[in-house]
């Protein structure tokens, strides 16, 4: 099963400032790497600000970047004000040695490519720059993988797909809702309070467990059918669940319903 969700540009609408605004994504994209999202799907919503927008966006690919090449990838700018305060992923592609000495065949690791006296290299984060000879350009973000450890270091270029474990998530945009629908080609979960009780979709789960999913947040504005309206109802391959059955409070907040919503998930389509 590969999960994506999409939430919309308004996802920061109820943070008044820019810390809260930060500490926020942080806990979504906690969420995410915890029970191992593929995709992050910003699309644009009533309410929603480009300022919000390129937050989330920065904020979100910024915490998916392994810790050692963010200095290499991300310039200083005012998005990343407090990123001091950001709690770390700490996923695989994260918990990397810094010591040459430690590589070892079989090794994957990811790595910025440099331009360093007159040639190519590959800045993978430990003490010693590695020799680059593929068609990539200086500054781009690729993944090796050692076919030889230290010290006579041979590398190959392998996609994200070929990675058995979690890698990260992507983060992508979409101009609105209905254009990311339309193009989505497999089951898509609306996530809303108006819809039908979790707990009595054991069966649903069991048919689509191997398949791609979409969760579908609204904003903390406006629910999924104030979004869509009567649209919603026209979504093929769709289902409108209650993550929250009988919830005392008034509203659940977003970084609440996805992570819940996704353990929930992890919970009914473990066999």
């Amino acid at each position: 099963m590969k999960l994506s969700i999409a939430i919309p540009d308004s996802s920061l609408v109820d943070e008044p400032t820019q810390m809260s605004k930060t500490l926020k994504i942080s806990q979504i994209a906690r969420a995410c790497a915890i029970f191992q999202v593929d995709t992050i799907y910003l699309y644009h919503e009533v309410g929603g600000s480009e300022r919000d927008r390129s937050l989330l966006r920065t904020i979100l690919r910024y915490l998916e970047t392994p810790q050692y090449l963010r200095r290499l990838l991300y310039r200083k700018m005012d998005e990343l004000k407090f990123a001091g305060s950001l709690s770390p992923l700490k996923i695989p592609s994260h918990l990397q040695t810094a010591e040459s000495r430690k590589i070892k065949a079989k090794d994957i690791r990811e790595g910025v490519i440099v331009f360093a006296r007159g040639k190519k290299y590959i800045d993978v984060g430990v003490d010693q720059l590695i020799p680059y000879y593929g068609n990539d350009e200086e500054g781009k973000r690729i993944i090796i993988q050692f076919k030889e450890g230290f010290p006579n270091f041979a590398i190959k270029q392998i996609k994200k797909e070929e990675i058995q474990q979690y890698w990260g998530y992507d983060v992508k945009e979409s101009a609105n809702l209905s254009a990311l629908l339309s193009s989505w080609e497999s089951t898509i979960i609306f996530t809303s309070r108006k819809g039908k009780l979790i707990h009595k979709t054991q069966k649903y789960f069991d048919e689509i467990m191997y398949g791609n999913i979409l969760i579908v947040f609204g904003s903390p504005k406006r629910g999924i059918h104030e979004i869509l309206g009567k649209t919603l109802h026209n979504v093929q391959r769709s289902q409108v669940l209650n993550f929250f059955p009988d919830q005392a409070t008034e509203t659940v907040r977003l970084e609440e319903a996805i992570l819940g919503t996704l353990a929930i998930i992890n919970i009914l389509t473990r066999k």
